[in-house]
């Protein structure tokens, strides 16, 4: 046993040495904890302790962890080819991935471009908006709107329609792409629609759509720019400027697609569909890294006949067979089960576990959409300490911002969620009174 415990923390230490871990200092960095095993919802720690995992792996691990499905799915396709360049080759696990995207997307999307990460499904999207109108002469359209408040991925070209103060990239700012950027919704998801909220950015399409290839948007849910939810009639009006002033849309669904909000798509509660469509995390069920962008068949037919005759984009890794086989198989034990009674079933249960929060002192806000649940804090959250709190009790998050959130794997049951939303009000009470 000793000598067990003396590797771990070697390992430990080399890890602190060597591995830079996301939106970490090297210099000072924040604990990690190592993670020996995964089932279902939890979390086995190398010293024993289980977690109950509130984020899904980064919104990705939507079925949990260890599915027997999944695993199994896996384990077929590594008996076949793990890979194989997608250049003038295919195979059926992309044919397969590919029918089952078409038919559970927003009408009207046809075409599927396989890529590594959400960000790069970011960077095709816009590429693809670029030369949608180089291929018809329209070069002058090539600027974008995006929304304060929003977060599309870490890239260089997703980075540039990141909200500029906000999210996170303002190091960046002299290097990256300027843009036009409409004040953040205002309107929430479950308040009485005002029209005036569209007014800000009816006001950059009226000055400069005429520059503009399109507008990208995260449908309803602003994911890491501040979880925030807006109106679907705001997507709605959106989508209608678009249309009037003959600007693409497109929709980064990588948080949202495959049911988190209780749609299969967000853009489904506003009944639209947008021209270029992005989809990742949750897409293989957290197991590989894969996403998609989707669009019409005019968006592909016309940059074909432009002056490349092609589109100027090719991943090593596009249409892994492995992911794609994966993909499947987490699309179909999605459809499979009662995905719709499970959110709800979430959405009400944190709900009723983190409304008390809104009475605890430093809280400002309180709100939860479908598998989403989030607690505004009016001070940025110290999340190494936080974490640890929340550890103690059973459970693991990442705060960030002002925020301690929650998107739990939809498996869940309601003694885990209960026990999940109960840890956080308890934390959050804890850290009035020690001062963190």
């Amino acid at each position: 046993m000793a000598d067990k415990v003396f590797n771990l923390e070697a390992a430990l230490a080399y890890d602190r040495d060597h591995i830079w871990h996301p939106y970490t200092s090297m210099i000072a960095p924040d604990p990690v904890y190592p993670v020996v095993s995964a089932n279902g919802v939890m979390l086995k720690l190398a010293d024993g302790r289980e977690l109950i995992d509130g984020m899904s792996s980064w919104w990705a691990a939507i079925h949990g962890y260890n599915h027997p499905r999944l695993n199994e799915a896996a384990i077929e396709q590594l008996g076949k080819m793990a890979h194989v360049m997608f250049g003038g080759l295919t195979h059926p696990a992309a044919i397969g991935l590919v029918e089952r995207l078409l038919a559970i997307c927003p009408r009207g999307l046809d075409k599927v471009f396989f890529c590594d990460s959400g960000s790069v499904s970011v960077e095709v999207a816009l590429k693809m908006a670029l030369q949608y109108w180089q291929a018809q002469g329209e070069t002058e359209k090539h600027r974008f709107i995006a929304l304060s408040g929003g977060y599309h991925g870490d890239t260089f070209g997703a980075m540039s329609v990141c909200d500029p103060v906000t999210g996170m990239h303002h190091l960046f700012r002299s290097v990256l792409p300027k843009h036009f950027f409409a004040p953040r919704p205002g309107c929430r998801f479950d308040q009485t629609w005002n029209p005036c909220d569209v007014e800000g950015l009816e006001k950059l399409f009226q000055e400069h759509a005429g520059d503009c290839a399109a507008l990208i948007l995260e449908p309803v849910v602003q994911g890491a720019g501040g979880m925030w939810f807006y109106h679907p009639d705001y997507l709605k009006a959106a989508r209608d400027l678009c249309d009037r002033y003959d600007v693409l849309l497109i929709a980064d669904e990588i948080a949202t697609g495959f049911g988190r909000t209780g749609r299969l798509f967000a853009c489904g509660h506003a009944g639209i569909a947008p021209d270029i469509l992005c989809v990742g995390k949750a897409l293989t069920g957290g197991y590989l890294s894969l996403a998609a962008t989707l669009c019409t068949a005019d968006i592909a037919e016309t940059i074909s006949h432009g002056e490349a005759g092609c589109f100027m984009h090719g991943p090593t890794f596009m249409g892994n067979p492995l992911a794609c086989t994966i993909a499947a198989a987490s699309i179909d034990l999605l459809l499979a089960s009662d995905w719709q009674s499970r959110i709800g079933r979430i959405e009400s249960g944190l709900k009723e576990g983190l409304a008390p929060c809104s009475d605890l002192p430093g809280v400002t806000d309180v709100r939860v959409l479908g598998a989403i649940g989030v607690v505004e804090m009016a001070a940025p959250v110290r999340i190494a300490a936080v974490q640890k709190l929340l550890m103690e009790r059973g459970v693991w998050l990442r705060p960030f911002g002002r925020l301690i959130y929650t998107m739990p794997p939809y498996l869940i049951n309601d003694a885990e969620l209960g026990h999940l939303a109960g840890e956080i009000f308890a934390v959050i009470e804890q850290l009035a009174k020690i001062g963190i």
